[in-house]
């Protein structure tokens, strides 16, 4: 079962916390984080993204840019930007987006779960950005980024958060600058947490991470190496029920057609799906669709029965695509290494894509339908794992809000 536990959150002070909170380390780039962290030295990217401190040309993995995220992090304490609360709290963390509320707790889990398989993975991760947010922990000594873990609901998980959220005020409730809101309740009545960690312990079997693989991978690897740090042996969460969770698409981008010309690259792409060209974006309304951008031509591919496999993971449509296109036509094995490959979290919209392609950045994108929560869920459960980047959840947690210290 679930074991989770309350914390000591550094947290921003309250007439602070809109300048605080800070988009995830990886949704930016160190430019855009530089740009966004622009006259507020109150932001948090100060810390994820320290280098944004340091000069333009900094290795961004350098030693130099973890002593200033550390350095950073001490003077927010310093100055009482960031306190430390006095007890372990659990803490409420709301986000309404498009009218759209989602609820979920902050806790810490346990990093003995990780590794037993009671949280539950669907993703490889990379092993440059694990190294990245190792370094990062260790040398500042603190869990910056959030996990976002999924569970299947709890009747009274649910409705003990909500009686608390109705019989107590926020100590946040901001709105952020792209419309998001972020409201935060601190549960600090003992009976109510021993409560929490009580109905996770029963009736939680397990938790799946949605977002933050390289996050959890890397605080586990982290209490190897402090072993004798007790805090280190819990890594920072939200976890949300499967019912309040959205997951949008997540989009490829590819450099080159491996040499193909066009016609050629159609001509392959027949032997697996039917093409159709069309005049507007596309945005798959179901399974084994396909929008595909190339040459300012937008076109609707759709898989012909008998080329993919009904198991937990050979129907999905990232599996289908990675396949009998990424793999099969243009040679690219491994979307976790191959340098060829991007991903565009769905949240930039088909844009993105028509811009990275027209810039000549790339030389073709592709749309694809979302994954289901209960998909991910059985992929997990199975042992399994879904190809890289296939699930985009938004709306994202800030980072700043809680930050745990090991």
């Amino acid at each position: 079962m679930t074991q989770i536990k309350p914390f000591k959150a550094l947290r921003p002070a309250p007439q602070l916390v809109k300048e605080v909170a800070s988009r995830p380390y990886d949704v930016l780039n160190s430019e855009e984080a530089r740009i966004e962290a622009k006259d507020n030295p109150h932001s948090f990217l100060h810390v994820t993204k320290s280098e944004i401190d340091l000069p333009a040309d900094v290795d961004i993995h350098s030693t130099a840019v973890y002593k200033k995220a550390k350095e950073n992090l001490e003077q927010f304490i310093s100055r009482n930007t960031l306190t430390r609360e006095e007890k372990p709290c659990y803490y409420i963390y709301q986000l309404v987006m498009n009218g759209r509320s989602q609820t979920g707790l902050v806790c810490l889990s346990s990093v003995k779960d990780y590794f037993t398989g009671s949280i539950k993975k669907h993703e490889f991760t990379r092993p440059e950005k694990e190294k990245d947010r190792i370094e990062h922990m260790l040398v500042a000594r603190a869990q910056t980024g959030n996990v976002f873990l999924a569970y299947r609901d709890v009747k009274k998980v649910n409705e003990l958060l909500s009686e608390w959220k109705n019989a107590n005020q926020p100590v946040y409730d901001f709105v952020a600058d792209d419309g998001i809101q972020h409201t935060v309740w601190i549960i600090d009545k003992d009976s109510a947490i021993q409560s929490i960690t009580d109905l996770f312990q029963k009736n939680v079997p397990n938790t799946y991470i949605a977002d933050g693989h390289h996050r959890a991978a890397s605080a586990a690897k982290v209490s190897q190496q402090l072993p004798g740090s007790g805090e280190a042996k819990y890594f920072l969460t939200t976890i949300f029920p499967e019912s309040q969770l959205a997951i949008l698409d997540y989009n490829r981008v590819v450099k080159d057609l491996d040499g193909l010309s066009t016609n050629e690259f159609l001509k392959k792409l027949e032997t697996d799906f039917t093409i159709e060209r069309t005049n507007t974006p596309f945005s798959p309304p179901k399974p084994h669709q396909y929008g595909m951008y190339h040459s300012s031509q937008w076109y609707i591919l759709t898989s012909k029965n008998g080329t993919y496999t009904n198991d937990p993971i050979g129907i999905l449509d990232i599996t289908i695509l990675a396949n009998n296109i990424l793999d099969k036509i243009l040679g690219i094995k491994d979307q976790r290494t191959d340098e060829r490959i991007d991903f565009v979290g769905g949240i930039r919209g088909l844009q993105e894509l028509e811009e990275r392609v027209n810039s000549g950045e790339m030389e073709v994108a592709f749309s694809l339908h979302p994954v289901s929560i209960q998909q991910l869920f059985d992929i997990a459960d199975s042992g399994n794992v879904m190809p890289p980047k296939s699930t985009w959840f938004e709306p994202k947690l800030r980072d700043g809000l809680l930050t745990h210290l090991i």
